[in-house]
């Protein structure tokens, strides 16, 4: 016997089942269909049905059977047969008349519970045999199987499958039945292309590498006679731009996208709601993969570990983004910020990731001019709110508290007291002016103004009112220098944060990258130069082929 494989119909990885559309060369020696040509007119070949001639009984016995729209293995079916085997044989030694019953049964097809037409054990289609007047039957009845075929899901969605078909005799021994391969030689069991590919349609899918057979004796302690099965292999490498296009270029776009989290500024308010989005996004990627590989626990894809290590990056990207979050939005009420850490993340590591902070000068110079002539009589003013030393933190919060130390207000403007001004207007009504050593110059009067009757009470509201102006004022300064040293101790935390993303983009961005490399080039079909051997020997494929190189010179 022989096989003509004419389409791969399906493979389905998630009942492990191959669907092929081939026709079953048979060949045989019937020595009652002997006649003489010469005797009916020189007819040397007739056509007859099928039904009307003994037939082999070869089945397939790694079968999938569909029954009530679920699948059963039966690859073991030739394990059952060998067990109830002796007792057939015994049977058919001592009453030659089951033997023929047997022939009877098996010529109105498989004496069993009759499946769908598509995926028999046998042959369902009886076409019409070729009787040659030497005795020669041949017989290639086309046929639809559904095999069984074990699937290794380890390097999907870059794996290559072996599949399988095994034939044997189900009532024959070797003795009985001598089955062999027709393109086999006396001196060897092995056919290196067993399945011939002539006619084969180009699958969309997969790509047929291989097609060996081998023809398999096996032997029994119950029986001497030898049991006979052809093994026919079917390697196939799957072709990847389905799935490369679908599945893997989208998961690495995610991939992209985790690590684009860390870029986005923490004052968007949208990087934990992207985290999470993203992994919404894998996690409807895993469920597409569940629906297409067969529910394993032996091995885990490549294209699920990639997915895997993608649900990881997005975890702990979500994890640090919380963390980056809290530091971008500390403030000196809650948070002082230590010393290392301002040494390490705003003066060492920027440097190193390539992050250059805008300075301040002109904002400060700009601020020098405005009160150059309150802190030239003040002493030296802190412009730098980084190096403040704990009193001054202290200060900063109580400011903030709307409570303006009194020692920090007095500092600012250095006014002197008011009490030194109660000697200056108390002599006012006597003409006598004694300015005190730091006071005011006295003003200019006219000669007459010394002798005029100035009230006491008029001046005394007015000094009120002068102390609260200047108490104002310098609690207004105080609060504008405390809420810049308020702002810039916050725009520290926010440096922080930005350099803690920088570096978490950089670490990400690495692990990333690294991570797919390692993951997808595991795939051993990614070295494989193998070319495939269907376009070889599929005429079909030739001619299509043909015809495409024709299309342009013909233009």
């Amino acid at each position: 016997m022989g096989l003509r494989l004419s389409q791969l119909i399906d493979v389905n990885l998630k009942n492990q089942i191959m669907t092929t559309n081939v026709w079953v060369e048979q060949e045989w020696n019937d020595y009652k269909l002997k006649w003489n040509p010469d005797d009916y007119g020189g007819v040397d070949t007739l056509h007859v049905p099928s039904e009307h001639i003994w037939l082999p009984d070869i089945v397939l016995y790694n079968n999938a059977v569909q029954r009530s729209g679920s699948y059963h293995c039966a690859h073991d079916l030739d394990i059952y047969d060998r067990k109830f085997h002796p007792a057939r044989v015994g049977l058919h030694r001592a009453h030659t008349m089951l033997s023929r019953r047997d022939d009877v049964a098996h010529n109105v097809r498989f004496a069993g519970p009759q499946i769908n037409a598509d995926g028999n054990y046998e042959v369902t289609i009886m076409t019409k045999a070729i009787l040659h007047h030497t005795g020669k039957v041949i017989w290639k009845p086309p046929a639809i199987y559904k095999s069984f075929c074990e699937i290794d899901v380890e390097y999907f969605p870059f794996d290559q499958q072996t599949c399988f078909m095994k034939f044997g005799s189900w009532t024959y021994d070797g003795y009985t039945v001598d089955l062999r391969h027709l393109a086999q030689t006396e001196d060897s069991n092995e056919i290196d292309v067993g399945i011939d590919l002539t006619d084969y349609y180009i699958s969309v899918e997969w790509d047929i590498i291989k097609v060996p057979a081998v023809r398999k004796e096996a032997f029994y302690i119950c029986c001497e006679e030898p049991y006979i099965d052809i093994v026919f292999n079917i390697t196939l490498r799957r072709k990847t731009l389905f799935y490369t296009v679908n599945l893997i270029i989208p998961c690495v776009g995610i991939s992209i996208l985790s690590v684009l989290v860390f870029y986005l500024p923490s004052d968007s308010g949208e990087k934990v709601s992207l985290s999470i989005s993203i992994l919404l996004s894998l996690t409807v990627f895993f469920l597409l993969l569940a629906e297409i590989i067969p529910p394993t626990s032996l091995t885990v894809p490549l294209l699920g570990k990639y997915l895997l290590f993608t649900m990881v990056l997005v975890t702990l990207s979500v994890v640090v983004t919380i963390a980056v979050l809290n530091v971008n939005f500390r403030s000196p009420v809650t948070h002082r910020m230590s010393r290392w850490v301002r040494v390490v993340f705003i003066n060492v590591l920027p440097r190193f990731l390539l992050i250059k902070r805008p300075k301040k000068d002109d904002e400060v110079d700009e601020d020098d001019g405005r009160s150059a002539g309150i802190s030239a009589a003040g002493g030296t003013s802190d412009d730098d709110g980084i190096d403040d030393d704990e009193d001054d933190d202290e200060d900063d919060v109580e400011a903030a508290n709307g409570k303006p130390p009194e020692g920090i207000l007095t500092d600012v403007f250095h006014v002197q007291e008011t009490d030194k001004y109660d000697k200056y207007y108390g002599k006012r009504f006597s003409g006598e002016y004694e300015v005190p050593p730091h006071g005011p110059p006295p003003p200019a009067t006219s000669p007459g103004y010394a002798h005029e009757d100035v009230s006491p009470t008029f001046e005394k509201p007015l000094v009120r009112e002068i102390e609260k102006t200047i108490d104002d004022a310098r609690f207004i300064a105080q609060h504008a220098k405390n809420k810049d040293k308020f702002e810039s101790v916050e725009e520290d935390w926010k440096y922080v944060a930005m350099v803690l993303d920088r570096i978490f983009l950089w670490i990400f961005t690495l692990a990333c990258v690294f991570g797919t490399a390692l993951i997808i080039l595991q795939a051993p079909s990614l070295y494989d130069t193998t070319k495939p051997i269907d376009i070889k020997y599929s005429k079909i494929a030739k001619k299509k082929m043909m015809l495409m190189n024709m299309g342009p010179e013909e233009d």
